[in-house]
């Protein structure tokens, strides 16, 4: 089943800067051969449903090997049935609706 997803890790006991472990989350939603769209509060992630929970776990644990003591995260998801649609359909739609595109 594919899935759409809204992720936003936040690492807690590291100090006030968490780009590093940011990064290491997505180098691990890459790896994972998942389509990301980075935003400033998370990040965008497209493909299929084990695949992106295995990632947000494997996610968790990089973090939590880097050192923070505590992770808190923020997930939110869907999924479709009756069409495939991808995260750029979703924005284009959008855009079309404004007259953007």
């Amino acid at each position: 089943m594919k899935i759409i997803a809204d992720l936003c890790v936040v690492p807690i006991g590291v100090g006030v800067s968490v780009s590093e472990h940011v990064a290491a989350c997505e180098k691990v939603l890459k790896e994972a051969g998942l389509k990301t769209q980075l935003h400033a509060y998370g990040t965008n992630v497209e493909g299929e449903w084990d695949t992106v929970f295995a990632a947000i776990k494997r996610c968790h644990e990089v973090v939590h090997e880097m050192g923070a003591p505590r992770i808190s995260t923020t997930l939110k998801f869907g999924t479709r049935t009756d069409r495939t649609q991808t995260m750029d359909d979703k924005v284009a739609s959008v855009q079309h609706k404004l007259g953007l595109e």
